[in-house]
């Protein structure tokens, strides 16, 4: 494919079956556990034609060999188990629940020791990458939306020698590309954003090492954390159309964050799209647009945000996220989160509704649950 096409592009184009007379325009998925011997293929655990055209298409998009999982806590397992016994991973203070509780996990076994920093904090997290195994880096943190500086976080870690991965669920490669920015390993719940339709369990990683892509492979292949042919294929239909999704969902998000800025009963908004949020700078250098999650906090009132939650009519009130349907959560509520986000932040994740019907329902359950 050509190499100077925009994402938007290639989103559409990647992994697509060679264009010959009578072939289909797209990959279909392939019902086989077994392959007639003679070929590469091997066994339905080794490889499938859907995988292959979702990865291409991640790998283009983020400029690396892609891999795709179970589901994302699988391809985070597999990264992080890259790590040797004893090593040190350092990690962000907030990032996904799910990948914090699997370190602490191995942190209570003995396998490895974790630091936790502010990932915001550059100057805090290149201090602790020395002598550290691996750097996890999210960005936009989920949920207090901390924006870490890829570039010189990337440097650090590769030059303490430790293997730098950046989740990118929230931001997407349409709208960051790590490895671009110095990373080692880009890693999505392709769950979320990719597929778009909150009907697919997937997980995804790309590198452009190849020694590395071969030791997440043979992980994978050995553990069996391989995606179903169908699940591959709709996350690949979904992602056709991330572009659309997400220009909507961008768009919306920043006219619900500057209404909620504006309310009353609002004490904070995080979102790197308003000027004055503290990640705002460092996003607009590294990222081509501001993403679709935000969250907001109502000062203190814990039980009010809960009760907000339940008030809604149009927001779901759900746990996940970059479907195209609009959802929201408090994220406290969750005995595993981490005890730093506050009691009352509720996380949004905005979908491609209207805006203006999205505002309504936000409001009305503003004045429902004060």
């Amino acid at each position: 494919m050509t190499p100077d096409l925009d994402p938007s592009t290639v989103v559409v184009h990647a992994g697509r079956p060679e264009r010959v007379p009578n072939a289909p325009l797209g990959e279909s998925p392939v019902f086989s556990s077994t392959y007639v011997a003679g070929g590469d293929r091997g066994y339905g655990r080794f490889g499938n034609d859907a995988w292959t055209a979702l990865e291409e298409t991640l790998g283009q998009l983020e400029g690396g060999r892609g891999l795709t999982f179970a589901s994302g806590m699988a391809a985070a397992a597999a990264v992080i188990d890259l790590v040797p016994v004893g090593g040190r991973v350092v990690a962000p203070q907030h990032a996904y629940s799910g990948v914090l509780a699997l370190l602490d996990q191995q942190t209570a076994t003995g396998r490895l020791t974790v630091d936790r920093v502010g990932i915001a904090d550059t100057d805090a997290a290149v201090r602790a990458v020395d002598g550290a195994d691996l750097l996890w880096i999210e960005s936009p943190t989920n949920p207090a939306m901390e924006v870490a500086d890829i570039p010189a976080l990337a440097a650090a870690g590769r030059a303490a020698g430790a293997t730098v991965v950046v989740d990118n669920t929230f931001a997407t490669p349409l709208l960051q590309q790590p490895l671009r920015l110095g990373a080692d390993v880009v890693m999505h719940s392709a769950t979320k954003f990719i597929a778009g339709h909150s009907d697919v369990v997937l997980g995804a990683v790309v590198t452009a090492d190849e020694d590395l892509w071969s030791a997440l492979e043979l992980r994978r292949r050995s553990l069996g954390a391989i995606p179903g042919p169908m699940e591959a294929w709709l996350a690949l239909r979904g992602l056709r159309t991330l572009a659309l999704r997400l220009e909507r969902a961008q768009s919306n998000a920043l006219f619900l964050a500057e209404r909620l800025r504006a309310h009353p009963r609002v004490s904070r908004v995080r979102y790197p799209g308003l000027p004055d949020d503290p990640g705002h700078d460092r996003a607009a250098a590294q990222m081509s647009g501001f993403g679709a999650i935000l969250a907001f906090e109502l000062g203190g009132d814990a039980a009010g945000a809960q009760k907000l939650c339940e008030c809604t009519q149009l927001w779901v009130h759900a746990t996940s996220l970059g479907g195209v349907e609009s959802m929201l959560e408090r994220r406290r509520r969750w005995p595993i989160e981490v005890p730093t986000i506050p009691e009352d932040l509720i996380r949004l994740s905005v979908g491609i509704e209207h805006p203006d019907d999205l505002w309504a329902d936000l409001e009305q359950a503003l004045s429902a649950s004060s």
